[in-house]
């Protein structure tokens, strides 16, 4: 049996995609405050850099590499820079996503390629790529934020849940398959989240009336969890190499209730979609979610979203155009 001391997280090398703002990069400072060197990863090169010193200002040991990580040479690039950086790569964090709002009848067959693309085919190539790395090392970790919606599909996410649905199927396969390797994988079911996320997502069909129910919710304390305490959660499940993590008492509810009673599980689903906005005539698609609570203008929804809006300002989320 490993001994604990032998199994920290000091001094391991470790790689978060995503890790530009929010979740992904409160992840990779909860690493780095454990003694981790950690490679960041995103799309946007300018936010990628404020994150990078956002991170050394605290002393963390980073390097950034912006990359898109759907790209057919991602993976390889960023295992390589991991390794050229820090000599190997120990942790695997898969966090890049992507959220998509409203209505079915709004959305089109991209979307749903787009969201496969970033959380399920992205991660998959990833660990493909760094399974030997890892092999030769003798073991590692791999974490996979998936999402509530990974397990109880919630409506007007169908993007979303779908992929997230993919890949919490393969994550919680692979963990079967690894385990002899010395390679532990942990899913993580996280539910709402203040991480300024509304900022950053994409609505589509009534893009302002979407956009106050995700914003709404996604920032209310009963229904969501802070940030920084998820990140904390995360790290020592990895540590521990947990099987998986689910975060929030809503989403801890909801899996047992779909668990236990899947069929009044959808009814509920069901009676909750019927209060969610309708597409109507011509729907919009893809709105920014800034530009959604512009269109939206209501005093009401700000001051429900304040917690939220907070989160988007110190988690590096961009809150103008």
């Amino acid at each position: 049996m490993t001994h604990p001391s032998h199994d920290r997280l000091e001094g391991r090398a470790a790689l978060v995609t995503g890790a530009s703002r929010g979740l992904g990069l409160l992840i990779a400072r909860e690493l780095a405050r454990r003694g981790c060197k950690v490679l960041i990863c995103a799309r946007d090169g300018e936010e990628l850099g404020r994150a990078e010193r956002m991170l050394r200002a605290e002393g963390a040991e980073v390097r950034a590499l912006a990359c898109d990580v759907t790209g057919s040479s991602a993976a390889r690039r960023l295992v390589d820079a991991t390794a050229e950086a820090f000599g190997g790569l120990d942790v695997l964090v898969n966090n890049a996503g992507n959220i998509q709002v409203g209505p079915v009848s709004a959305m089109t067959e991209t979307d749903f390629r787009d969201a496969m693309e970033t959380m399920y085919f992205a991660p998959l190539r990833l660990v493909l790529t760094a399974l030997p790395e890892m092999r030769e090392r003798g073991g590692g970790r791999i974490v996979s934020i998936a999402s509530i919606g990974g397990r109880v599909a919630a409506p007007h996410l169908l993007p979303y849940v779908g992929a997230k649905f993919a890949l919490t199927g393969f994550s919680e396969g692979l963990r079967a398959e690894l385990a002899a390797d010395g390679i532990s994988v942990t899913t993580v079911l996280p539910g709402l989240m203040r991480t300024g996320s509304h900022t950053a997502a994409r609505f589509s069909g009534r893009a302002d009336k979407e956009y106050a129910w995700f914003a709404v919710s996604s920032g209310l304390p009963l229904l969501s969890m802070d940030a920084e305490r998820a990140a904390r959660a995360i790290v020592r499940a990895a540590e521990r190499r947990r099987a998986e993590l689910v975060l929030t008492p809503v989403a801890k509810a909801a899996v047992r209730l779909h668990g236990l009673a899947p069929a009044t599980t959808t009814r509920a689903l069901s009676l909750g979609a019927r209060l969610l906005p309708r597409g109507g005539p011509g729907p919009a698609h893809d709105v920014p979610g800034r530009q959604a609570a512009r269109r939206l203008g209501s005093a009401a929804v700000a001051r429900l979203t304040v917690l939220n809006d907070r989160a988007a300002r110190r988690y590096n989320q961009r809150t103008e155009p």
